[in-house]
């Protein structure tokens, strides 16, 4: 490269490489699920199966909001909301961590306000959003994990809810403050939920954009995330 050629945008270097190693990743998953085919179900369901299943979601995931962030930063993240049933979309995100949820012996299940069936979002953006908050609460789980849609007052409320120890006091007192920094104890740099609330802003109406919340309690006892869509 010479002095006239122009510089290389960092961001844009990191972007690409995210999106190879996305790919690679699901290559490797694909052939994993291949391979894991051939064995007998105590093999398939062990421990240890649950673990490479988990882990394998949550690097995707993590891939999935590295890009996602990226594109919010470059304004090249488009926005195609439409109306979608509650019941179908939540058992969808449920049913990719099927799995994990076996082998870790968690119950899942969801509940869907019947009054309120239908619900106006992105579908990729905020299943994306969803499925980390799943995969978020399935770490700290010990044996249930609630998905919640309901109506309040006038926005759709998509609630995340597990039976864990629930968020710490410090989380809870700076969530406005998404980005943390990196907790050594449980490796959380707070991008998830910076992540969700960029989405969730994204998602207009009215004059009133979308947020997120975090709590303990519910009716699982644990930690809450509660995502706010106009």
């Amino acid at each position: 490269m010479n002095q006239d050629d122009p510089a290389l945008d960092f961001s844009t270097v990191i972007a690409s490489t995210v999106h190879d190693m996305k790919n690679s990743l699901a290559m490797v998953m694909q052939a994993h699920n291949q391979w894991l085919a051939r064995f007998p179900d105590p093999v398939r369901q062990s421990p240890e199966q649950g673990v490479i299943e988990f882990e394998f979601a949550h690097l995707n995931a993590m891939l999935v909001q590295l890009l996602g962030l990226y594109k919010l930063g470059v304004n090249q993240m488009p926005l195609q909301p439409a109306y979608h049933e509650l019941d179908d979309f939540i058992e969808a995100q449920l049913a990719c961590h099927q799995d994990v949820f076996v082998s870790r012996s968690i119950m899942a299940t969801y509940e869907v306000d019947p009054l309120s069936p239908l619900g106006f979002f992105d579908r990729e953006l905020i299943a994306t959003v969803l499925g980390n908050c799943i995969n978020n609460a399935i770490r700290y789980a010990r044996h249930a994990v609630l998905v919640s849609a309901s109506d309040v007052a006038g926005q759709l409320v998509i609630t995340v809810n597990d039976d864990g120890e629930g968020y710490s006091a410090e989380m809870l007192e700076r969530q406005a403050d998404y980005v943390q920094g990196i907790n050594h104890t449980t490796g959380s740099t707070g991008l998830g939920l910076y992540f969700a609330g960029r989405i969730a802003a994204l998602h207009q109406r009215n004059g009133v954009g979308g947020r997120t919340e975090i709590s303990n309690g519910g009716p699982l006892g644990g930690a809450v995330f509660s995502l706010y869509l106009p």
